[in-house]
């Protein structure tokens, strides 16, 4: 399964999902995760599949090596894993800029009229630092006008799967009180439930952008569609923490 939002260029974004690729086992089978320990060989399929459906050349595609920052860059040419961010822009043409998550929210973003793009890996630590904001802010430094971006929240983790400690609960109400809003208690006492894509939503209105599109897919739930880290987690099938399956995510202009 791929999902494509309303509010975007159909022909030029996909939020790509785990089916459809050459990976075998645990990493079945569209994973494009280049740390994990999947066969090489599949990687590149897989990823040749991507840039297939995108109409770019694989080595076109910039793969960001993705941590938990809120570090934005500017992309003029592709590279594979070099780069560490967890946001990009560029306004080249003929580059796909990917985010690879596995519950994390993938965040494209464009405004076609003046011929920039964007995409964030908001995991709740990127998201709570600031990430979005700041491929917003880089955007408009490249020549965007905030009232043409449009963004997209793609498949990731949702509520009723994310399940968080006190200390999560405490730090997000730390930032500001209004945070309580994207908690509901949990089963266990000191446990909650976190709204990851209400709180990506409700801060990229809060950057000014007004037409945004949020999946609601929920990675963790959608088994048999989507990678999830928490899931493989839960299934025992994470042995170290770069070892696992993801999805990947892409714009281009």
């Amino acid at each position: 399964m791929s999902w494509q939002a309303n509010n975007l260029d159909k022909n030029k974004h996909c939020f790509f999902g785990s089916r459809g690729g050459f990976s075998c086992g645990k990493y079945s089978s569209l994973n494009v995760n280049t740390k994990s320990y999947d066969d090489k060989e599949c990687l590149i399929k897989n990823l040749q599949i991507v840039a297939e459906k995108m109409n770019l050349e694989k080595e076109n595609l910039v793969l960001l090596n993705q941590g938990v920052s809120n570090t934005a860059v500017y992309i003029d040419n592709p590279s594979w894993d070099t780069v560490v961010a967890d946001g990009t822009v560029t306004t080249i043409k003929g580059v796909g800029l990917c985010i690879r998550t596995a519950d994390c929210a993938p965040v494209l973003f464009e405004d076609r009229k003046n011929g920039v793009i964007g995409a964030a890996h908001a995991g709740w630590r990127g998201a709570f630092k600031g990430i979005m904001e700041n491929v917003i802010t880089l955007m408009i430094e490249k020549g965007a006008e905030l009232k043409n971006i449009k963004a997209a929240i793609g498949p990731c983790i949702m509520q009723k799967s994310y399940e968080v400690d006190a200390n999560f609960y405490n730090q997000f109400l730390e930032q500001t009180i209004n945070n309580k809003q994207y908690f509901v208690e949990g089963k266990r006492d000191g446990y909650y439930y976190f709204d990851l894509p209400a709180y990506c939503f409700d801060r990229l209105k809060k950057a000014g952008i007004e037409n945004i599109e949020a999946a609601n897919l929920d990675t963790y739930a959608s088994e048999d569609e989507f990678f999830s880290f928490r899931r493989f987690t839960h299934q025992g099938l994470v042995n170290e923490l770069k070892d696992f399956p993801s999805q990947v995510s892409v714009i281009t202009l």
